[in-house]
């Protein structure tokens, strides 16, 4: 069984224990999430699409970390006018453990 969710501008596919690093979501670390926004169900012998959105279907877990990722370097440059910047990124995100998937 496993669901397509839409959640922080991405798509995932999860199944039941999961875990799954998501764009940061408010919350502490133990708390419960659930995500509404069902795009795909499926168990096996029955696939069920929504348009766009499936209203019965939800997906529910709990955070497991609260972080950032690793540091992405952006560097730019101007050729032949000596101007180099160098900047860095961390984007922060949250790991959630899928509990159970309902439709």
């Amino acid at each position: 069984m496993y669901a397509v969710i839409a959640t922080g501008g991405k798509q995932y596919r999860v199944e039941e224990g999961q875990l799954l690093r998501v764009e940061k979501l408010a919350g502490d670390i133990g708390s419960t999430v659930t995500f509404d926004n069902v795009l795909l169900f499926a168990d096996g012998e029955t696939i069920k699409i929504g348009q766009p959105k499936l209203a019965e279907a939800s997906v529910s877990g709990h955070i497991i970390d609260q972080g950032q990722a690793k540091k992405v370097l952006v560097f730019t440059y101007k050729r032949r006018k000596r101007y180099r910047r160098k900047k860095g990124h961390r984007q922060q995100f949250t790991a959630v453990r899928i509990d159970n998937i309902q439709a």
